[in-house]
């Protein structure tokens, strides 16, 4: 199975150290579905996004096609996982009340994705979409973080990353859009939690697997001193970036 993957070979990782989205995005995204029976959860990883939509669903459909992450993935009631691209899925033709892509849409082949969400969803059904970039924590964390994101990792990221940063912006998007609320990821951490994650970045995998040595030691020793003490909990908070759209009865 051919796709960009980034992420297996630090799939136990990924589950540990990836924050949750919140519940208003899922509670609203379930206000727009009159009806509430499937939702299919693309490019699931490990089931961040469908844990919290089962809560609202009566059936998520949650699908990856990396069998790493899938392994590492969480286990809910109501959540079936299974392997596939996005771009082609063994769901059925209209059947899905909501298509969801979280932190993912950037590594897909975008139009034939589309084509494939237009072709599982229910006339009315919904499609929504997010992403988010870098993370807030304090001014002086803050300023190492862009640091490590831009010049110690910048030349590392893929080009997909750029629609990411532009917060999708530029995707087309060929639905009916509709405005959506904002929302922020938000999750407690100390400074072991904050280093995990920055490790699970596909620019840190890239840079260790080519240079053969780990870039986050290059900031550790700052970040720490810093942060305060190493048990210290700060709030880190994740702008999203959401688009949503509907299929034309």
């Amino acid at each position: 199975m051919n796709f960009k993957d980034h992420f297996s070979k630090r799939a136990d990782n990924y589950a540990l150290y990836r924050p949750g989205y919140p519940a208003t995005l899922f509670q609203h995204l379930a206000s727009l579905c009159p009806e509430k029976k499937y939702v299919w959860d693309c490019a699931t990883g490990n089931g961040q996004a469908a844990g919290g939509l089962a809560k609202l669903f009566q059936r998520v459909v949650a699908t990856d096609p990396s069998k790493k992450q899938i392994a590492n993935a969480v286990q809910y009631p109501k959540v079936h996982y299974c392997i596939a691209l996005a771009e082609k899925t063994p769901i059925r033709s209209k059947s899905m009340n909501l298509v969801t892509i979280a932190q993912a849409l950037h590594w897909l082949d975008i139009p034939k994705f589309f084509k494939e969400v237009k072709r599982v969803l229910k006339p009315g059904g919904y499609v929504a979409i997010w992403c988010y970039n870098l993370l807030h924590v304090h001014p002086r964390v803050d300023v190492l973080l862009y640091r490590y994101y831009t010049e110690i990792v910048g030349p590392y990221w893929p080009p997909e990353r750029k629609l990411t940063e532009e917060g999708y912006s530029t995707v087309p998007f060929p639905f009916k859009e509709e405005e959506s609320p904002t929302f922020d990821m938000e999750a407690d951490w100390n400074v072991d939690d904050l280093i995990g994650y920055l490790r699970t970045w596909s620019s840190t995998q890239s840079f260790l697997e080519k240079n053969g040595r780990d870039p986050v030691l290059e900031i550790e020793k700052e970040l720490r001193e810093n942060w305060g003490s190493a048990q210290k909990k700060r709030r880190i908070r994740w702008p999203l970036s959401v688009r949503i759209g509907s299929l034309a009865d």
